[in-house]
């Protein structure tokens, strides 16, 4: 089993060297006076050079300090290998307390849906649209269903939807897919500024209907998505409610949450080779209906489109008070469990006022098919499956069923809270089978 990691680091201690004494013989009386005359001597010289400078250059000033200042609040703790667009926003105070590299585009995998529905929605009340409309978008919103999406899109103008919503609020970043791609509406190029904007208008300049339509969708997201993939990760999992979320993931091939892999759907077991998996699903019929179009964004075709990504975006906290954007890119062959692991340690290194964080200790796991099930048994009902690997939030142990893996035996269960269920403890990483530290139930 892989040991449990701490996510600290020591800082290596710096020796400095004591310098290097060189012997000399005791001085005397005569050598003090003139070592004191030789003082005084240059004391005058100095005094005098100064002065003679200072009158021939009168508008001299001293050179600004160039070093940086301090952050203000600790900075994100960023995963090796991992590439990030991260921003803030503190609606109490309008100011971001976390941006790093917050204007670099990512291809925005499901987060466009945001735009898509605000553009069925541009003008009209959610009680104006056809029942069709609103059944797609809510399950668009909640469950981040592709199909929903990829009608929306053909529908409407596919890479128009963009350019509208881009003029329409103030967008800097964002771009629709490149002319290569045009019906991969998760091709869309987006920034972490950008989709604090797009929160930003939602909270503070949509009307109330659409407001409290759009929020209320993403405050209902559900754990598992239309394509089986959990899609808890980063701020769902950082903290607890109240919040809102969309999320958005891309290349991976297994995302947990269904009790068997094989009712996953078969687009997804091709993800890495289509590198936006989601919009694989049904990209070709939109393709059609946005091709003629088509016109590549400012620098949208400079997206990297092949690394696999993961984004957490949405709201935090009473009153809506933070506005998070995390967007990801993972190296080539990433596993979805490594990937929510890496998303949600960086989500809680974060700054994010209004915020509370459950209480728990972070364990990671091994294995692939994990159950998570409503007793400490496997006779009891599975409730959802693990990403293989991923770290999960463990709130108490207590001893149930044995559980026999080879060459491991245990009868002690870690309880789950953001699941709702236990996991039997030989798959967590932990030398021991009664995990140290982890209270009994």
């Amino acid at each position: 089993m892989t040991p449990l990691t701490s996510r600290g680091r020591a800082r290596a201690e710096r020796r400095h060297p004591s310098p290097r004494l060189r012997a000399s013989a005791p001085a005397g009386p005569a050598d003090a006076r003139r070592r004191g005359r030789a003082t005084r001597a240059g004391l005058l010289t100095a005094a005098l050079a100064a002065l003679l400078a200072t009158a021939a250059a009168p508008t001299a000033t001293a050179a600004p300090d160039t070093s940086p200042s301090p952050p203000a609040v600790a900075q994100a703790e960023v995963p090796a290998g991992v590439t990030a667009g991260v921003a803030v926003f503190d609606r109490q105070t309008g100011t971001f307390t976390e941006q790093v590299n917050s204007a670099g585009q990512f291809r925005s995998a499901s987060v466009v849906k945001l735009l898509l529905a605000l553009d069925v929605l541009w003008g009209r009340t959610p009680e104006s649209l056809p029942a069709a409309d609103r059944t797609r978008i809510d399950t668009m919103l909640r469950s981040s269903n592709d199909a929903a999406a990829s009608t929306i899109w053909a529908n409407n103008g596919g890479g128009a939807i963009i350019d509208r919503m881009v003029a329409r609020l103030g967008l800097t970043d964002t771009a629709r897919p490149p002319a290569t791609h045009p019906g991969y509406w998760g091709y869309t190029a987006m920034s972490a500024r950008d989709t604090v904007r797009i929160y930003r208008y939602l909270l503070d300049s949509a009307p109330a209907p659409v407001r409290d339509y759009v929020l209320g969708n993403l405050r209902q997201s559900t754990r598992c998505a239309s394509d089986g993939y959990d899609q808890h990760f980063g701020i769902a999992g950082s903290f607890n409610r109240p919040w809102a979320v969309k999320q958005g993931w891309s290349g991976f091939t297994s995302g947990g949450c269904t009790p068997a892999a094989a009712t996953a759907p078969a687009a997804k077991a091709a993800g890495t080779a289509a590198p936006t998996a989601k919009a694989a699903i049904a990209a070709a019929p939109a393709a059609k209906a946005a091709a003629p179009a088509a016109r590549a964004g400012a620098g949208a075709a400079a997206v990297d489109l092949s690394r696999p990504a993961l984004h957490t975006t949405g709201l935090v906290g009473p009153g809506d008070r933070a506005i998070v954007a995390v967007l990801t890119l993972h190296p080539t062959g990433t596993t979805y469990g490594k990937a929510y692991t890496d998303v949600g340690r960086l989500t809680r290194s974060l700054n994010v006022p209004g915020a509370t964080r459950p209480a728990g200790t972070w364990i990671g796991t091994w294995g692939s098919g994990v159950r998570v099930r409503a007793q400490a048994s496997t006779d009891s009902a599975a409730i959802t499956t693990l990403p293989a690997g991923v770290e999960v939030l463990v709130g108490c142990q207590k001893r149930g069923q044995q559980v026999s893996v080879p060459p491991y035996v245990n009868d002690w269960w870690a309880h789950l809270p953001q699941l709702g269920g236990y996991m039997t403890n030989i798959y967590l990483s932990s030398p021991d089978n009664q995990v140290p530290g982890v209270p009994v139930c």
